[in-house]
């Protein structure tokens, strides 16, 4: 796989670079604001080293699910914006994804510009299964450059036109990012420092079941929380209440913890309430005293001490999913307290993307405390299954 510095070494100035980035950012639905701009920062890197190195930068990306065509509340403006901020320059946004005003803006780059393409998911072939859709696509995005970048590593598990298919139309490398995120989900799969721990949370076993049959013959001690660990409760024979279950999969659950035994660790204690909303009454009660009205949203106080007892001696962690529904008030102590253990780790410890990285960010936590905070969760997830992915397979071609 090329990096961007091979890339660079054989000389851009001058030339049109197509960059993939993931600019896949949150907006606040009655404004339209920029809620986290997390994903464009982490994408400044390789921009800037192009920029530097006298390129024209073409930038593709999605943002949110717009139904295959335009629609305004999924426009990537406020993205141009933001990104000229970040980088001092002015970004112009095309109107299209990859059509005359595309063209026209991508041929009138002079070195060191920045394009940013409007939402490529306005186009359907983008996620089109069929590959002659894709393709056309692809076409006319390699028709605005002379080079390819992948840098949207939270893309790469989508066999998307302008993640796979771009790939095969032009000579391509890998950015800094997914440089970096492959290092380190390289070092999370191959002989990681022990003790190794991984922390799942987020709702659903369903989600995660592929990753934990992936991971509990290589891990020491995996922690859940989360709406999932309900599922694991009642597959030990405890009332949840109207907690989040998933009924098919509590035989999983069971057969989970039989074969792992004590590498498995589950909540004590969770916070319940009588209905999901941020003034409800709350208690706290020992997963065996679950009441039979009332829904668990939190982890506990007992929980966040045993699983941060189970975390400080650790020398690897990952972590993925929330403990709670941290973006209520009432629900953010258990994800607070365990992304504080994971924060304290003497080794490497990783922010597995999505929710965990919203969570770290809209906690106010020093992003700095983590050895590396990734920006893909279902990516970095997919990887650590083993699956291969088709935006980084094209790239090893």
């Amino acid at each position: 796989m090329r990096s961007l510095d091979d890339l660079l070494a054989e000389g851009v100035s001058g030339r049109r670079v197509l960059l993939r980035a993931d600019l896949n950012v949150p907006l606040d639905k009655q404004t339209g604001a920029i809620t986290d701009d997390g994903r464009i920062r982490a994408s400044l890197p390789t921009l800037q080293a192009l920029r530097d190195a006298g390129a024209r930068v073409v930038v593709a990306a999605h943002l949110g699910r717009p139904k295959g065509a335009p629609d305004p509340r999924y426009s990537l403006a406020p993205v141009a914006a933001r990104l000229g901020e970040l980088l001092g320059t002015d970004v112009p946004l095309a109107s299209d994804v990859a059509g005359e005003d595309a063209r026209g803006k991508a041929a009138a780059l002079g070195d060191g510009d920045v394009l940013l393409l409007e939402n490529v998911r306005f186009e359907a072939a983008e996620t089109s299964k069929d590959d002659a859709e894709r393709g056309e696509l692809a076409d006319r995005l390699a028709a605005l450059a002379d080079v390819y970048v992948d840098d949207a590593f939270g893309a790469v598990h989508r066999k998307h036109a302008s993640v796979y298919d771009v790939a095969r139309r032009l000579p391509h490398a890998a950015g800094r990012l997914v440089a970096t995120e492959l290092d380190v989900l390289t070092r999370l799969t191959s002989d990681p420092d022990r003790p190794y721990v991984v922390v799942l949370g987020g709702s659903k076993v369903s989600d995660k079941l592929a990753v934990i049959e992936a991971l509990l013959p290589k891990v020491d001690r995996l922690l859940v929380g989360g709406g999932m660990c309900f599922t694991f409760l009642a597959a030990q024979g405890h009332g949840v209440g109207t907690s989040l279950l998933e009924a098919d999969q509590v035989d999983t659950c069971r057969r989970l913890l039989a074969e792992a035994g004590e590498r498995i660790v589950l909540p004590l204690d969770v916070v319940c309430a009588p209905e999901f909303s941020a003034d409800t009454e709350t208690t706290v009660v020992p997963v065996e005293q679950i009441p039979g009205d009332q829904m668990g949203l939190d982890v506990g106080p007992r929980t966040v001490e045993a699983f941060g007892g189970e975390l400080a001696g650790a020398r690897t962690v990952f972590w993925n999913g929330p403990m709670g529904v941290f973006e209520l008030g009432p629900f953010q102590a258990g994800t607070r307290g365990v992304a504080e253990a994971v924060a304290a780790v003497d080794g490497l410890s990783v922010v597995g993307g999505g929710d965990s990285a919203a969570a770290v960010r809209q906690l106010g936590l020093d992003e700095a405390s983590y050895g590396h905070i990734s920006t893909g969760g279902g990516a970095s997830l997919e990887y650590l299954e083993g699956r291969e992915l088709p935006g980084l397979a094209v790239l090893a071609d």
